[in-house]
């Protein structure tokens, strides 16, 4: 809106030719996101507590610690989406179609995940509704948000699939790209999803992994730097960057209430749709096996997961005391505290070797 606005009104106020730098926009995102969470957070966190009672149902099997956490609310990630959507509202360029199937993906996910949060909370369970109609719908909007981003995109790159540390290869998927990105898009959400676990282990490594991409798609989207880095040019990703400076800016202003003790959870609201939204732009950017190390945490959980089922199933025996990671960690022993800043640390490691591949080619 704001660059829509200093498109018309910049020959009589020469000042608003600042609007159309990418960068400016995006710091402009990050303080107005982090300002609408802490202008609407508390009233959120007030009506939620007073609508939902009894809050997110603890798992009954989980860590003893947890039952301390009773009362706590759910769907914090309203209050992230909400301030994201109307930040990317205002300050990004609304004609790129990037923005809107990243956006697309974002509220797609977020009103699974919030329906899923809605039935534990009224049932007072903590399973949400059928995996497999989840996954079908998730797989919908996935779909929706890779054809249009195939439609904008070069004919010649859309449907290829980059690897990182080389230069020119390229594998032309074609039509079987689609499929193909929509898992990383589904894959991303639930591997978000399963790592929210603890007071802040998921909000911190959501916005490392966003800070990072919103640096790759500058980058891949910008010409010049494109091709000193011998990257694969992608016109217009670049305005991405605004939409992943208003994920850090909620980011920063949801951990300011969630991190220990919390005051409130993201639930699947929150984790589905910036786990997609991070798969979305992995998509754009071509650089969808990059984020397997960016967020290698959100797959190291994912996995801790298959491994404890099919050793189950197979065996009879559990490789882990319990899965997702961080919950073996906390039958170990670990406190949460504890658990949670090393998986930070993990996360900012791992992101700075995603980003090393730009260079290492």
């Amino acid at each position: 809106m704001l660059y829509h606005l200093s498109q018309a009104l910049v020959d009589q106020f020469p000042v608003l030719n600042v609007l159309r730098y990418i960068t400016f926009r995006t710091g402009g995102a990050i303080m107005t996101a982090l300002f609408l969470v802490f202008m609407f957070g508390p009233s959120l966190i007030s009506l939620l507590k007073v609508k939902q009672g009894k809050g997110q149902p603890i798992r009954e099997d989980g860590p003893e610690t947890h039952f301390a956490k009773a009362g706590t609310p759910t769907m914090g990630g309203l209050m992230i989406l909400g301030s994201i959507v109307v930040t990317t509202l205002l300050w990004a360029d609304l004609t790129n179609p990037y923005v809107w199937a990243v956006l697309f993906v974002l509220l797609g996910f977020g009103a699974i995940g919030f329906y899923d949060d809605y039935l534990k909370v009224t049932t007072g369970s903590t399973k949400g509704f059928s995996g497999k109609l989840r996954l079908l719908l998730e797989a919908v909007v996935a779909t929706g948000a890779v054809l249009i981003m195939i439609s904008a995109g070069d004919p010649n790159l859309s449907t290829a699939l980059a690897f990182p540390f080389f230069k020119n290869l390229l594998w032309q998927m074609g039509w079987w790209f689609v499929p193909f990105a929509a898992l990383v898009i589904i894959g991303a959400g639930n591997a978000v999803n399963l790592t929210d676990g603890l007071d802040g282990l998921a909000i911190v490594p959501v916005m490392i992994a966003a800070a990072s991409f919103g640096l790759i798609v500058y980058l891949v989207g910008h010409a010049v730097f494109a091709n000193y880095l011998q990257l694969h040019y992608v016109r217009g990703v670049g305005e991405l960057a605004v939409l992943t400076g208003a994920m850090l800016g909620a980011g920063l202003g949801f951990l300011w209430y969630n991190a220990p003790p919390a005051q409130i959870f993201m639930g699947d609201t929150g984790s589905l749709s910036l786990g997609g939204a991070l798969g979305a732009l992995a998509v754009a950017a071509k650089h969808e096996l990059v984020l397997a190390i960016i967020g290698g945490l959100f797959v190291l959980e994912t996995v801790s997961v298959i491994v404890q089922v099919v050793s189950f199933k197979l065996t009879g025996k559990r490789v882990f005391r319990m899965a997702p990671l961080h919950h073996h960690f906390e039958k170990k022993g670990w406190k949460e505290e504890t658990i949670v800043i090393r998986f930070w640390i993990i996360s900012v490691v791992l992101a700075l070797i995603g980003l090393a591949t730009l260079k290492l080619r």
